[in-house]
């Protein structure tokens, strides 16, 4: 590269070294007859062989059925127009993946006698893989959310009518919105065929531990699962129902004195994932006990609406069994 006074001049071989290095194919369109004339790299980036008679109906034959007649419109209009242009379309390459490309160019070159455009293809498949996932998260995030507050939204008409004071409300509702908020921070991605949230055993351990860990009751919960991972759909939904499951054992069951014993198991039977929540020590509970009566519903409707499972409810001397009967791919979910 020479320099004349403070302007750089540069030859051709660096500018071809710059363009390469860049990435950027070069192509120019006769409007005229049609014919389009493109370098190595064009023909690489849109996976065809080198021809010698290449069209501008060859190159759109190789765009995505979905974005095809946007493309020639937007060729078309420019025969017109001096001046810049630019747009991203995509392509389908001989193994049928899908590539982004950034047509830019310049129309006439200013000159309409001319008749020709001339401009650069850039593989720009990255940043719109990139742009993609950005605006799934963005969706998912705002689904999820609102599936939070619409969710938030019941779990404060059910508890307003199955407390009697505002303190007990606010204690519970603020118990049941904590088990939530310890549930969506179990979300995380697993190894392919494991679910894309939280292992089941994680779930129970981690929604258990403030029950587990102070004084006598450390110990007294056992958990044997099988391992499988959850969904973020189906942690939501059973982060509720080992909480209801939870108060009402501090409640009324094995883990209202410092004796009981509670003992979770699971196993795999046929399609469905059984789970077996067993107290034992507890206080004799009658089942028609009007406090109960809405977090039974919310369990219930819990079970068998959003998990698409059952619930059985046994109660015994000094203790409850409540079996849990889930689809496993609802649960994965």
């Amino acid at each position: 590269m020479s320099q004349v006074g403070s302007q750089p001049e540069w030859n051709a071989n660096e500018l071809r070294q710059a363009i390469k290095s860049a990435g950027v194919a070069l192509w120019t369109w006769i409007v005229d007859d049609d014919t389009f004339v493109m370098d190595a790299k064009a023909y690489e980036l849109w996976d065809i062989p080198v021809e010698q008679d290449l069209t501008f109906e060859h190159l759109s034959a190789k765009v995505h059925p979905a974005d095809r007649d946007r493309v020639r419109a937007a060729f078309v209009a420019t025969r017109a127009i001096d001046g810049p242009f630019e747009i991203d379309f995509r392509i389908l390459t001989t193994t049928s993946d899908v590539r982004w490309i950034s047509a830019r160019g310049q129309g006439n070159e200013g000159d309409a006698a001319t008749k020709k455009m001339t401009g650069i293809f850039l593989d720009v498949t990255g940043r719109k893989q990139a742009e993609e996932g950005h605006e799934l998260l963005a969706g998912e995030m705002s689904h999820r959310v609102k599936n939070l507050l619409a969710l938030a939204a019941g779990l404060t008409n059910i508890t307003s009518r199955s407390t009697e004071t505002k303190e007990e409300m606010a204690k519970q509702l603020t118990q049941r919105l904590t088990a939530l908020g310890r549930a969506h921070e179990l979300v995380r991605p697993l190894p392919d065929g494991q679910g894309n949230a939280a292992l089941l055993g994680d779930m129970f351990t981690v929604l258990l531990a403030p029950y587990d860990d102070v004084g006598a009751f450390a110990g007294r919960i056992r958990v044997a699962v099988p391992r499988m991972g959850l969904g973020d759909k189906a942690a939501t939904s059973l982060a509720l129902v080992i909480h209801e499951l939870a108060t009402n054992s501090l409640k009324y069951g094995a883990l209202s004195n410092d004796t009981g014993l509670l003992d979770i198991s699971g196993k795999v039977v046929e399609d469905d994932i059984e789970i077996v929540w067993s107290e034992q020590g507890g206080h004799t509970v009658e089942p028609t006990r009007s406090a109960e009566g809405y977090g039974s519903k919310l369990l219930q409707r819990t079970v068998s609406g959003q998990l698409k499972g059952s619930i059985d409810v046994s109660w015994v001397e000094g203790g409850v069994v409540v079996t849990l009967r889930l689809k496993e791919s609802q649960l994965a979910a």
